[in-house]
């Protein structure tokens, strides 16, 4: 754990982009991203299941062991550890761990404080390799409310680093840092919020992508899709070529 947990105190924030398959992790690794986490979401939805839902634990732990051993550091979204027994989420983080996984991000979807404290405690002690990213979604599903108190639980049950994702007012992020004290504060990076840099200047040291990857690929595909089919040409960005999707494979069998 202890290189992944450095990116968390290095001179600048981890930028986390997240993948949802082996051709993506690969391609986001070969640009220099050291770290590269899962999205849910684009787990959830290519296997046609609700995402936050508790569902896809199976499909979750694939991924894992494809990107699992591939040169970068992973951590895995894992919802809410896919179940309320903190057992069974202890002994879903000792798999992603034996898998390779470095981190678990594990959400609390609003329910009560000191089941998801239970979660973390059983995780930190089933798989202690693992950094812990206790997420909370008191601005993704509500107005803040209770944030501080909840993290402050999550804290004192082991998790190494806090996740809010949906707070992007600047004043309330640098409060947050403040209260803090020096543990790693993740936000989502949305395109609407503050940049990369004014987050660092304002003490973030997590910053993940979560689903924004995805829904852009798959925008931009469609997009493609309906471009060709009217006579146009094809807007966006460079598609890689046959030759490089067939680098990314190579690259996994160590050649």
């Amino acid at each position: 754990m202890t290189a992944f947990a450095d990116l968390h105190h290095a001179d600048a924030p981890l930028l986390l982009p997240n993948a949802w398959d082996h051709a993506s992790a690969l391609a986001l690794a070969a640009q220099g991203f050291p770290a590269i986490g899962t999205t849910s979401l684009a787990v959830a939805a290519a296997a046609g299941l609700p995402d936050g839902a508790a569902a896809t634990r199976e499909q979750t732990l694939l991924l894992a062991r494809t990107l699992g051993s591939a040169p970068f550091l992973l951590s895995v979204d894992a919802e809410g550890g896919f179940g309320d027994d903190p057992d069974e989420v202890a002994e879903l983080a000792r798999e992603l761990y034996a898998l390779g996984a470095v981190g678990i991000n594990l959400e609390d979807g609003l329910g009560p404080a000191d089941r998801h404290a239970a979660k973390i405690a059983a995780v930190r002690a089933a798989a202690p390799g693992l950094f812990v990213n206790a997420r909370t979604d008191t601005y993704w599903l509500g107005d803040g409310e209770g944030t501080t108190s909840r993290l402050d639980a999550f804290l004192r049950a082991g998790a190494h680093g806090v996740f809010v994702p949906g707070l992007d007012d600047p004043r309330e992020i640098a409060a947050l840092v403040r209260g803090l004290d020096g543990v790693p504060l993740n936000v989502l990076y949305s395109p609407t919020g503050p940049s990369v840099p004014h987050l660092a200047d304002l003490g973030v040291r997590r910053i993940s992508l979560g689903s924004l990857l995805y829904r852009r690929a798959l925008g931009a595909a469609v997009e493609a899709a309906v471009d060709i089919r009217a006579g146009r040409p094809v807007a966006g960005g460079r598609a890689p070529s046959y030759e490089e999707m067939q680098m990314l494979s190579r690259r996994a069998d160590g050649e």
